[in-house]
């Protein structure tokens, strides 16, 4: 099959190396999406393994389709019986760029009346009661060519199943596990987030330090699939445990001045199996200190939406760079919206990358030891 993995815009990269650490090669970006070769096995490895990917989508045809007749016979002509069973409970979702079928939501009417038919057609049944599992059915139409898949993910890879309390301005997993890819970060490295909210980065941290998979312990729409070996989510599970340092030792420090913070983010480290590895304290970025050498500090620090006024905002940015400086040989990374966020550190990232956090457009700012 052809798989799909759709990106955040910036993350491109990181996938890219991600995908070829699991023997993927150099897999071709387009349209905001990775594109490689692969059958059911390799859909459970991938949602299982992959950190700063969206989700996978299986795609299951290509065709023309300038028009809603077109577009109607070429989900048709797909074999959807090897793939759904009669009580799926099909949702659809689309999108329409450069194509004469500009309305989604009446393509994706048309489409799911044409899988329907199908269904019917083939498996003999007469109505569908869609009380079964869910499949998410994609319709992705680009210059008049319709791309159909089925999301294998579900729920987005970004939920890995620790995050189950809420806190303000929460920084996504895919895109936390991106910045420690872009930081270089490796377990043998002292780690500190000295703004570590509800503790995605950290926690991401230990993952990558002890070989967590971050998909390990989530299920998976495409278990429901008709034709998808009952063997091929345990045969990744069983691969992820085998990868799994159990011994590593790392170095992590996560610190907030909030108390509620520090609170949420130990649930979130016990619940992602790291807590012991991670030292956390309630405290002022400005107080932290480190002996140990050659560390990698990485923060999501607070920008216009979370702190009040714009004095505030740069004096804090000010101190975070006078703190940095005092670390003996560290390095320093950070994604901010804040447009003076250079200015107030006092000088040029040595590399800048633009990243998404969620619907904010970012900048990742890298700082060396000096």
């Amino acid at each position: 099959m052809k798989l799909y993995i759709p990106v955040a815009s910036g993350v491109e990269a990181s996938v890219k190396r991600q995908l070829k650490t699991l023997g993927y090669g150099d897999c071709p970006a387009e349209q905001g999406r990775i594109s490689l070769e692969g059958d059911w096995t390799d859909v459970a490895r991938l949602n299982v393994f992959l950190r700063a990917g969206e989700r996978v989508l299986a795609e299951t045809g290509r065709f023309p389709a300038a028009s809603f007749d077109e577009l109607f016979a070429g989900v048709y002509a797909i074999p959807w019986e090897e793939f759904l069973s009669p009580h799926a409970r099909i949702l659809m979702d689309g999108k329409s760029v450069k194509s004469t079928l500009g309305a989604v939501k009446a393509a994706g009417g048309v489409a799911k009346k044409a899988i329907l038919k199908r269904l019917s057609e083939k498996l003999r049944v007469s109505s569908f009661d869609e009380r079964g599992a869910r499949a998410v059915v994609g319709i992705s139409l680009y210059a008049d060519v319709a791309s159909v898949t089925l999301d294998t993910s579900g729920d987005g890879l970004h939920k890995r199943g620790y995050r189950v309390l809420s806190y303000d301005a929460p920084l996504r997993e895919t895109t936390a596990a991106a910045i420690l890819d872009y930081s270089f970060y490796r377990a043998e490295r002292p780690f500190a987030d000295v703004f570590c909210g509800s503790g995605t980065l950290p926690i991401e941290a230990a993952m990558l330090a002890l070989g967590i998979a971050p998909g390990a312990k989530r299920g998976f729409d495409f278990t429901s699939f008709c034709g998808v070996p009952k063997d091929a989510l345990s045969r990744a599970r069983e691969e992820a445990a085998e990868a799994r340092r159990q011994d590593a030792a790392c170095e992590i420090f996560a610190s907030d001045l909030s108390e509620k913070a520090i609170s949420v983010a130990r649930v979130h480290a016990e619940r992602a199996g790291v807590a012991k590895h991670i030292v956390f304290s309630r405290a002022d970025m400005r107080s932290f200190t480190a002996a140990a050498r050659g560390g990698l500090l990485a923060s999501n620090p607070p920008y216009g939406e979370r702190l009040g006024k714009e004095d505030d905002l740069f004096a804090l940015y000010r101190d975070f760079s006078r703190m940095f400086r005092r670390l003996p040989a560290w390095d320093c990374c950070f994604l901010s919206g804040y447009p003076q966020a250079e200015r107030a550190f006092g000088s040029r990232a040595d590399r800048r990358r633009t990243l998404w956090n969620s619907n904010l457009e970012c900048s990742l700012y890298f700082y060396g030891a000096k």
